[in-house]
């Protein structure tokens, strides 16, 4: 038939079945894997199938299996912070090397402000997908409580709070920060100042204790004024670093929680006459190209994105075909990458 089943078309199902002299459904579990077949039956399907030229309807397997083919890869954030920061592109990057030899199509989706949001929970609640990655999720976020109303299998990308009931991917922002703050002291820096990241995101909190434990641990005092709250922005920065001069203008060292939020930092310290890391040691985290590319390269603390994307993407495929009992709670560990700035 050279490829081309009775009605001049691509072969059906049937035709395979007519040709194989079974029927429908043993054609079908044969296509699908099925240990419920014969060796002998499975060699005539298959025959039959090279022979017509067989190519199963990837649509109609999935609707035949409740599935959609899909993932959503949601980000609660504006779509400019997306681009800005290069933490974003890696987790992507990282998917979609998890999903590079499935047949899972991935759909990316921002959900910044409450009507984006409720589009989504309409497009969700619709069955569009088969499952959700959600990265840079805030702790009053209701998208994750939605999926659990859904029953939609879900992971996120750092946890909303230390009982996160979904499975989760994150790295370790406690032992990162503390390990950044030891290497400063350690170089004989004392009145550290600190600026985080938006502290409704459980990962900025736990990078300002990780601070905090690595000055209690060398005997520091602790001063809420070398604290510096912030948004990971790089405007956020530069603001974050001009109320620390204001309060602190003997600070000598700064552990910022990204490194844009640093870069925005430096650009404030050069303003004010201060030379890096002469006069101010300047550690960022993420270990990003905007740590490598500045000048003098930054010390940074390098947190494995593209392989929690991949383990994520890992994660929710295992959920999304049953082999996923357990919600685990995996945490990647981090590395100070020590360069000129400190």
């Amino acid at each position: 038939m050279n490829g081309r089943g009775r009605s001049g078309g691509r072969p059906t199902l049937e035709e395979v079945a007519v040709r194989a002299g079974v029927g429908r459904g043993t054609v079908s579990r044969v296509i699908n894997g099925s240990p419920r077949v014969s060796d002998h039956t499975r060699a005539a399907v298959e025959a039959a199938v090279a022979e017509l030229g067989y190519v199963p309807n990837r649509a109609a397997r999935a609707l035949a299996a409740n599935r959609t083919d899909a993932i959503a890869l949601v980000v609660p954030e504006p779509e400019t912070r997306f681009f800005a920061e290069p933490y974003f592109s890696d987790v992507l990057r990282g998917v979609g090397a998890a999903l590079a030899d499935t047949e899972m199509q991935l759909l990316l989706t921002f959900a910044g402000d409450d009507s984006k949001r409720r589009r989504l929970a309409q497009y969700l609640a619709a069955d569009r997908v088969d499952g959700v990655l959600l990265v840079s999720v805030h702790a009053d976020d209701p998208l994750p409580d939605l999926l659990e109303q859904l029953a939609i299998p879900a992971v996120v990308s750092g946890r909303r709070s230390a009982d996160e009931p979904l499975a989760s991917v994150d790295s370790d922002n406690f032992g990162g920060a503390r390990a950044a703050v030891e290497h400063l002291i350690a170089r004989g820096r004392r009145t550290i100042a600190t600026i985080t990241g938006r502290l409704d995101v459980y990962g900025a909190q736990r990078r300002l204790d990780g601070y905090r434990q690595a000055l209690a641990e060398a005997g520091l005092a602790p001063d809420e004024l070398l604290t510096a709250p912030a948004d990971f922005t790089e405007e956020g920065g530069r603001r974050a670093m001009g109320g620390l001069l204001e309060r602190r203008p003997h600070l000598d060292a700064v552990f910022a929680a990204s490194d844009v939020m640093a870069a925005g930092a430096r650009q404030v310290l050069r303003e004010a006459g201060r030379r890096i890391p002469d006069d101010v040691a300047l550690v960022g985290f993420d270990d990003s190209a905007v740590a490598r590319h500045m000048d003098p390269a930054m010390t940074s603390v390098r947190q494995p994105i593209e392989e929690m994307g991949r383990t994520m993407a890992g994660l929710l495929l295992r959920e999304i075909a049953g082999r996923e009992g357990e919600r685990p709670q995996i945490v990647l560990p981090t590395e100070l990458v020590v360069r000129e700035s400190s």
